[in-house]
């Protein structure tokens, strides 16, 4: 089964155009659930709609696994047997009329505009590792793009003359996203370091890169992020999506449309979208509780 699973590695990378994070999850719940049938003396390539959701019970149950883990692994599963169909290893589809688990809709957090201008401002001196990471907050502050979009950018994919960032997203479609001022003159200033830096050295092509040339991995860039956030004095908690959501709330806040910002974020559907909208109403309501001068009857 080792080889189907990276052969379903393979179909979610270039077939469905996954992630590579979620191309990873998918193949763990898949080997999770194909361990499940050995030690069940069940083979996975004729299990029943029956003994699958045995398995999801059986998780559920003694696992104690939030309703969005249990929705991951339920989507893994309809992944891996649509794949199989596709191969021909399974003649039916076990998982077919399978409904995942609805989710509650959790209102993203983002920071405030205040918090945000502590963390832009941030004075980042000549240090290579200070000036590359307040570039990344600006342009993830300026375009919403996931941070795994921004580490894939290339030098090509960037034009300061016309302030636009070429962003290829999920399912490697491209989007033209414009960038700010601010951001503009935080690139000049990177790529500026950057060439000071490894002039007539091998380096990667990649936009940001690390102190030694390479690509620069999610891990380290979100520990700089971090640690820049301890030194501006921003006790918010960060997490890799908050400049997403953040982008996405402050342009809603002044005025944006859905539809515009659907495309800004790369979102295949409005529905993605529509959680931004909730996050507005919900402002609009607290203004009201505020200021209105009902409020105490």
């Amino acid at each position: 089964m080792s080889e189907i699973v990276k052969c379903f590695y393979r179909y979610l990378s270039i077939e469905r155009g996954f992630s590579r994070n979620t191309c990873i999850g998918y193949c763990a719940d898949a080997r999770l659930f194909i361990n499940y049938c050995a030690l069940d003396r069940t083979d996975p390539l004729s299990a029943t709609s029956k003994e699958i959701e045995k398995y999801l019970w059986t998780l559920r149950s003694r696992g104690k696994l939030k309703s969005s883990t249990v929705f991951r692994k339920v989507e893994s599963l309809k992944a891996f047997y649509k794949f199989l169909v596709l191969e021909g290893r399974v003649k039916s589809n076990p998982m077919k009329n399978f409904k995942s688990p609805r989710l509650a809709a959790h209102l993203p957090k983002f920071l405030s505009k205040s918090e945000m201008q502590e963390l832009l401002n941030f004075p980042s001196r000549e240090k290579f590792w200070m000036i590359r990471t307040q570039t990344i907050l600006e342009l993830l502050y300026a375009c919403g793009m996931r941070v795994s979009e921004l580490l894939s950018l290339r030098l090509e994919s960037v034009n300061l003359n016309r302030r636009w960032i070429r962003i290829f997203g999920k399912g490697a479609k491209e989007r033209i996203v414009p960038v700010n001022e601010n951001a503009c003159e935080a690139l000049r200033k990177y790529i500026e370091a950057r060439y000071m830096r490894f002039s007539g050295k091998n380096v990667s092509s990649e936009l940001f890169v690390s102190k030694f040339g390479k690509k620069l991995s999610r891990i380290s860039a979100w520990k700089d992020v971090k640690k820049l956030a301890r030194l501006a004095g921003v006790r918010a908690d960060i997490h890799p999506h908050i400049f997403r959501h953040t982008f996405a709330s402050h342009l809603l806040e002044g005025g944006a449309d859905l539809r515009s910002l659907q495309e800004m974020l790369g979102h295949a559907s409005l529905n993605t979208t529509q959680i931004y909208a909730h996050l507005q109403k919900s402002a609009i309501k607290s203004a009201h509780k505020k200021f209105h001068p009902d409020k105490g009857l």
